[in-house]
């Protein structure tokens, strides 16, 4: 009996039964530690979009359903809010039919300062209606691009004239930290739409903001004294509404290597004011550096806005726009290990043959190329329409919710591929990209999960009009731990295959590195030769 026993311990695979195999193994031992414990999912600014489309129920109603709907739409759970500052009402440069975001507080006319609490009803329209799509997973930031223009410098809310000074006035600071926090907690209290945290600059040191922008409102801070002001000020206004419990943000900045610098210039009273760092990612300068940063101060850190025209793949077509941004989703998410990621706006382009506020739209989309935005709406049609790359960023959100935890995936030797792998409580879940123009056949190693014999796969490619958007079919996970899939040129497919949750069966393949299986391995065979007592 010792004997027999001792052969089939030494028999046991302790390194692995599949070691000589090529494909890409998934180890549950490679979680990625993401900065902030667990995965709080993903969003999109609603400026200037929905400022843009509130007016009318229909389209919110749609919006809401497309974008943060979990189970027929996009299901985004991360809603970013924009407090407008409100430019001057004699100014008439911006051009844009979406970005001149209204103020909540105006003058009257005697110059005083009043709360208007309906002038920004089209944006938060939008807001009611995505929150309640978005059920318990709803997540409200409030943001702001530009003080009020009667607190700045310039005296118009999209920068001062000289775009590279700071455009708040100096007495300014404590009540502009009052708007903010009075937004949040009527936001909160009166309406009922609870912010969860506030993010009170945009780009902060930056020379993007000028008086008298056609694009959009924005404000200039100087790293160091400038922020550390405003973040002091923003955590005692949050203070006085009884509003501690809201997670104070810094800084929204451009790149993460000019959010380190804003980090480090902080005054330790700042510093410790703030509760999480929001980054973009319009450039990647310092990303790694930015993530390992976040982890050290043990905060957590959100990829807060990207955006942008790029293309990727090979004759890709429809897919151009859609295979940049998968990748982009997987470059940020493994070298910056946010807890969040955030798309700047799901539509950018609209279509009106009246225009809006006397300007003119500029749609409608051209989608063989590269883009902004997932979606764009037709006014005179009462309808949203969508693209590839809408359906691209499907792949990700609806398979990939809050509470998941990442994995890390090696697939550098499969040219044109990449994959984010992970997991909750029921699923394992692989998005891959091939954006060459052959078919890659890759094989995953599942062995180290107990999981059922069939994976569900769904796939994007091709156009509109002729390709797949969500397209559902199954793989078979043969010998339960192989997943053997084939990956058609220019496509983004994700794979989704449920834990086994019968803890009581023993397969050969949970003996791969396991000790408790191979204690109930030995024991199986131990009762079968000893007699019973």
């Amino acid at each position: 009996m010792r004997k027999i026993a001792a052969f089939l311990l030494m028999a046991l695979p302790f390194t692995g039964i599949h070691a000589e195999s090529k494909s890409i193994v998934i180890s549950p031992n490679n979680a990625v530690s993401i900065n902030g414990e667990r995965w709080e999912g993903w969003g999109t600014s609603l400026c200037w979009w929905a400022n843009r489309i509130g007016y009318c129920d229909s389209l919110t109603q749609k919006a809401a359903e497309l974008f943060f709907d979990k189970e027929k739409g996009l299901g985004l759970n991360i809603m970013r809010y924009n407090v407008g500052g409100g430019d001057d009402p004699a100014h008439n440069h911006i051009t844009r039919t979406d970005s001149d975001v209204p103020g909540w507080m105006v003058l009257n006319a005697r110059g005083r300062r009043v709360w208007n609490y309906r002038a920004d009803a089209r944006q938060l329209n939008v807001v009611k209606a995505a929150m309640k799509a978005a059920g318990q997973d709803a997540w409200l930031e409030i943001f702001s691009n530009s003080a009020p223009y009667f607190m700045t410098v310039s005296g118009c809310s999209s920068g001062n004239s000289k775009a590279d000074e700071n455009n708040l006035k100096d007495s300014e600071y404590a009540n502009f930290a009052e708007y903010m926090a009075h937004v949040a907690n009527y936001m909160t209290r009166t309406m009922g739409l609870k912010v969860r945290s506030v993010s009170p600059m945009n780009e902060p040191n930056t020379d993007y903001w000028s008086a008298m922008s056609r694009k959009q409102e924005g404000c200039h801070f100087d790293a160091g004294q400038a922020q550390s002001r405003l973040l002091s000020e923003m955590s005692k206004a949050l203070h006085r509404y009884d509003l501690d419990n809201l997670i104070l943000v810094a800084s929204d900045e451009t790149n993460p290597g000019k959010q380190i610098e804003e980090i480090k210039a902080l005054s330790p009273d700042a510093r410790a004011a703030i509760r999480r760092i929001n980054v973009h990612t319009y450039g990647t300068n310092g990303i790694v550096e930015m993530g390992q940063m976040a982890k050290d101060m043990k905060m957590p850190l959100w990829m807060s806005e990207v955006d942008g025209n790029g293309t990727a793949g090979v004759n890709a077509g429809e897919m151009a726009a859609g295979l940049w941004l998968a990748e982009k989703i997987i470059s940020d998410i493994e070298s910056l290990k946010p807890s969040a990621w955030v798309l700047w706006q799901v539509i950018d382009t609209h279509v009106s043959k009246d225009g809006f506020n006397g300007r003119r739209d500029s749609g409608p989309l051209r989608t063989s190329g590269g883009y902004w935005g997932t979606a764009w709406a037709d006014h005179d049609r009462n309808a949203i329409e969508l693209t590839q790359k809408y359906y691209v960023f499907g792949q990700f959100t609806r398979y990939i919710r809050p509470g998941a935890t990442f994995i890390k995936c090696q697939t550098g030797k499969y040219s044109g591929c990449k994959a984010l792998v992970a997991r909750d409580r029921r699923n394992l879940t692989i998005v891959c990209t091939n954006s060459s123009d052959r078919t890659n056949d890759l094989s995953f190693d599942l062995s180290q999960f107990k999981l059922k014999g069939t994976a569900r796969q769904i796939r994007t490619c091709g156009s509109m009009a002729d390709g797949e958007h969500w397209a559902e079919s199954s793989v078979p996970v043969t010998d339960g731990w192989q997943l053997n899939v084939s990956l058609v040129p220019n496509s983004v497919t994700t794979f989704v295959i449920q834990f086994d949750t019968e803890k009581d069966k023993l397969k050969l393949e949970d003996v791969h590195d396991d000790t408790r299986a191979r204690t109930l391995f030995f024991n199986s065979f131990r009762n079968m030769f000893l007699p019973k007592k």
